[in-house]
């Protein structure tokens, strides 16, 4: 199922491509051919023109279908994401790959939450579809077997839930800072298809500049 909406996806982004490649072509066969540019001082302003628009398009082309940059808004991610971190997100990571656990993904607000200046979110994939996911005396169990979890805090107490299998085409995501975070404890798993991308890099601050 996830390989089918992958390839779906891909298809989408192909199109897309091609469409913004015939664009840059036309853009580029007009300027090119105008008659107004000079032959001097003026080819030197068309190749810096040129530059910026192919720029401008590639930026354009990559915001629609690679890579989107993310704002951590909250402390529902803490140690792991701080509030301000910027963040890059793979779009095609769920496209060409399958999620996993552990996962940090970026996923676009459930239908069952209400309305909200913040449309996306970004939490940990701690179950994938068909596992059995509970806490029980604070620590997280799948199918029955406890999980490590080192990417928390010692201090950090995880509320215990009983045991809810995840539907197909599922996850189920939780924060890192588990007593400050509204995840799928409160909203259940999310639809694969909900999912933006993958965080693959930290740009700021530069002090923590890398893979979270």
């Amino acid at each position: 199922m996830v390989r089918r909406r992958g390839l779906l996806r891909l298809h989408r982004v192909s199109c897309a491509l091609a469409d913004w490649r015939s664009v840059i072509d036309v853009s580029l066969k007009k300027i090119l051919s105008a008659d107004s540019w000079g032959k001097t001082i003026w080819g030197s302003v068309r190749e810096w023109v040129l530059v910026v628009v192919v720029a401008l398009l590639a930026a354009l082309v990559l915001r629609a279908t690679l890579i989107q940059t993310y704002y951590i808004p909250s402390t529902s991610m803490t140690p792991t994401l701080e509030v301000g971190d910027r963040l890059m997100v793979y779009k095609l990571a769920f496209s060409i790959g399958d999620v996993e656990k552990g996962d940090l993904v970026v996923f676009s607000r459930p239908s069952r939450l209400p309305d909200s200046p913040i449309n996306d979110f970004v939490k940990r994939v701690v179950a994938l579809e068909g596992e059995k996911v509970g806490v029980t005396d604070g620590d997280l169990y799948i199918d029955g077997s406890r999980v490590d979890e080192p990417y928390l805090e010692s201090s950090t107490v995880t509320n215990d839930f009983e045991e809810v299998e995840v539907p197909d085409g599922h996850v189920f995501v939780m924060g890192d800072n588990r007593q400050n975070s509204r995840d799928s404890r409160d909203f259940g798993p999310i639809q694969e298809e909900l999912l933006v991308g993958e965080v693959f890099l930290r740009i700021w601050p530069f002090n923590n500049f890398g893979r979270p």
